[in-house]
């Protein structure tokens, strides 16, 4: 399924990173950037950074990284469309009905 630039840079601007992360990992501020103990491998040491101003993630431990949509795909395992739906659900952004042809709709 195609989704417009449009509203896929709508919801992640919508979702602050900082904050999803937050509702899934204990991150807490130092310096200009959030740590915390990466929930992609077992560590004890916190080597899982967050950045508000890139709007991006990185754990130095595994390697994983990436953005909103990134992190929600790998936490709970779901496809782009899953991760898009979910965080425009939070944000309050719909998605513009579109209208199917015969044939996309199996008609």
């Amino acid at each position: 399924m195609y989704y417009p630039e449009e509203i896929i840079e709508e919801v992640r601007q919508k979702n602050d990173i900082v904050d999803v992360i937050s509702g899934y990992v204990r991150i807490k501020k130092k310096g200009s950037n959030y740590v915390g103990l990466c929930p992609f491998h077992n560590e004890k040491t916190g080597s899982f950074m967050v950045s508000r101003n890139k709007q991006i993630y990185k754990c130095f431990g595994c390697g994983a990284g990436g953005n909103v949509f990134t992190f929600v795909m790998e936490y709970e395992n779901f496809t782009f469309p899953e991760a898009l739906k979910q965080l425009a659900e939070q944000a309050g952004v719909s998605f513009p009905k579109r209208n199917m042809t015969r044939r996309q709709s199996g008609r």
